[in-house]
């Protein structure tokens, strides 16, 4: 869910953000993003944003702010698929030039690009393979690898088929790997480049795609890959229960590809606004 707010007036509550987000009393959503002009932010935020961008591409050129807060109203660092979906409205409202811009988050200023085809490129930044972690999954230990793409995630390799999984509960992680929680994704190689996904977003429960989790599952897969053989692809095709998206991984960064579509606009009665609020 998108909430445009230039000039950054809006506070977003927990509870006002797990109101929207509830798919019976609210809109129902995974998450919500405020566009927020960098220029609206307070000063102490707008300084931390400043100091996260150092260093990529454009980052003095990021006009918009996502703040991306997930379903139960904790802030998180980073929406793979929510900034496309955040370009895609700004690029359909004017309030971005295409095809190529920067968008501000608390995990870096991130180079968005508008494909000929339709489908929305993010550059997701580097990804830090940080080593082995492990996670309980209807209490059996599953092991993975720890991977950051600028928020954390532990990516567990399987070879059985993804539906045998419950991930209706939140899968169990070492809080002192995870202090802050974390993405869980379990991960089936199905071919060369090619492998399916089911992910628990932290604060979100089971989602049917994470931008940034196919982009951790997908350099979990290249690292099992390196292991094994002396060839590994740098693109990967990832499958998820919401569709398909393509991650490309090199030394230096990493590029997430995908659709992104906007399917409804409204306005929220300022009546039950007041109520949740």
């Amino acid at each position: 869910m998108i909430l445009p707010d230039p000039g950054g007036r809006w506070d977003l509550p927990p509870a006002l953000t797990a109101r929207l987000c509830d798919r019976r009393a609210g809109i129902g959503a995974d998450g919500v993003l405020r566009a927020v002009r960098t220029a609206s932010l307070p000063a102490a935020e707008r300084a931390a944003a400043a100091a996260v961008q150092a260093g990529r591409p454009d980052a003095d050129h990021a006009e918009w702010f996502m703040d991306y807060r997930n379903a139960d109203g904790g802030i998180a660092e980073m929406c793979g698929n929510g900034i496309r979906v955040f370009a895609r409205y700004l690029l359909e409202h004017g309030l971005a030039t295409g095809p190529s811009f920067a968008v501000a988050t608390r995990s870096g200023a991130r180079q968005v690009r508008a494909e000929p085809d339709g489908r929305i490129t993010v550059d997701m930044g580097p990804v830090s393979v940080l080593g082995p972690g492990r996670t309980v999954i209807g209490g059996a230990v599953r092991d993975g690898l720890r991977v950051s793409v600028g928020n954390p995630h532990l990516a567990c390799l399987v070879d059985d088929a993804l539906d045998k999984f419950d991930l209706a509960a939140p899968p169990g992680l070492d809080p002192a790997d995870f202090p802050d929680g974390g993405n869980v994704e379990l991960v089936r190689v199905t071919g060369p480049g090619a492998l399916s996904m089911r992910v628990h977003e932290r604060g979100s429960g089971e989602t049917r795609s994470c931008g940034t989790g196919a982009v951790a599952a997908a350099a979990a897969a290249a690292s099992a890959t390196s292991s094994a053989t002396n060839t590994v692809p740098a693109q990967w095709h990832v499958t998820v229960r919401g569709g398909a998206l393509t991650v490309t991984l090199d030394a230096g960064s990493s590029w997430l590809t995908g659709p992104a579509v906007i399917v409804a606009e409204g306005h929220l009665d300022p009546g039950w606004l007041a109520s949740a609020s």
